[in-house]
């Protein structure tokens, strides 16, 4: 059944130029591109960073995979999907002190036969350790882990698949996308010779060490940077001015979420409107999906009913 890719709609990337007085006055051509799945849980990053892991799965005859993730993770929502698609098990190290059932990701993950184990946050942050997964692994033999946002060799390789550069109006000399566990970032950084900007979603300094270790040796360390100015309040956490400028997008037909791709593509527009990036007359946003997130920040009231509608495109 692994073998058997028709369970999933997996398009060509869709390209969309987006215009904006701000693109317009800065002379800047920017293309968002987007790769769109069904299940929409695989969307933009999310299948190439697991078509790998999930060959491995088949390689070392495992029967699924174990992971980590947060209650709300776009992630473990996409490990579900494409195991309960491919017939294979699913369990999650759930940074939780209970499950909610009523939480929309859960729901979707139980609906799709994931499993739970619960981690506090103390134990979570040892989800890199290597003892720690090294226990992991031999608690679960027949499933393959998966570290916390399928950022591993065999996701960054998924991702380095992706042409970024070439747009269809000519070569983007900037690919810009939103950057956390640091997986894509390293797969985009391999795979386009244009220079590639991280913009973080999270306050977390060791993005860069991490990519670093995802990276080949060949790659130029001056071809890639992570900006930390546009985190906002730190992973998960907007303003209203972030909120405002995603609901903007969405009049320009661009949708996006204030958790990763809204907050990156809101910090992209910042640097091109003071001029930090005029040197770019073509830049290509890689958009990474997770509009899956807006059913939890709408089950948290972090957004209205108005809002989740504008956001998602209803």
């Amino acid at each position: 059944m692994l073998d058997d890719c028709t369970l999933f709609t997996i398009k060509k990337p869709s390209w969309q130029q987006v215009k904006h007085p701000i693109l317009i006055k800065n002379n800047i051509d920017l293309w968002l591109c987007h790769l769109q799945t069904r299940p929409a849980q695989l969307s933009g990053n999310k299948w190439l960073k697991l078509k790998h892991h999930i060959a491995k799965v088949k390689a070392e005859h495992k029967h699924g995979i174990v992971t980590f993730g947060g209650a709300f993770s776009n992630h473990i929502a996409a490990v579900a999907a494409a195991c309960a698609q491919l017939g294979l098990k699913s369990l999650t190290y759930l940074r939780a002190d209970s499950v909610d059932l009523n939480n929309p990701t859960i729901q979707f993950c139980l609906q799709h036969g994931m499993r739970f184990h619960l981690l506090n946050r103390a134990e979570y942050r040892l989800r890199n350790d290597d003892t720690f997964c090294q226990v992991i692994t031999n608690s679960h033999p027949e499933l393959l882990l998966v570290a916390e946002g399928g950022s591993s060799s065999e996701g960054a390789k998924g991702v380095a698949e992706l042409n970024l550069t070439d747009t269809p109006n000519g070569k983007a000399s900037l690919v810009a996308l939103a950057t956390a566990s640091g997986g894509t970032l390293a797969g985009v950084i391999t795979a386009n010779k244009s220079q590639v900007l991280g913009i973080a979603a999270v306050k977390d300094s060791s993005i860069a060490d991490r990519v670093k270790q995802l990276l080949p040796q060949e790659v130029n360390a001056t071809s890639w940077s992570i900006n930390m100015d546009y985190t906002d309040a730190g992973y998960a956490k907007f303003s209203p001015e972030l909120l405002a400028f995603c609901r903007e997008m969405a009049s320009y037909n661009v949708h996006v979420e204030p958790i990763y791709s809204g907050k990156a593509l809101y910090g992209l527009f910042k640097l091109i409107e003071q001029g930090q990036l005029n040197k770019h007359k073509r830049i290509c946003f890689f958009h990474t999906g997770g509009l899956q997130g807006l059913d939890g920040l709408l089950y948290r009231n972090l957004i209205s009913a108005n809002d989740y509608k504008i956001l998602m495109g209803g």
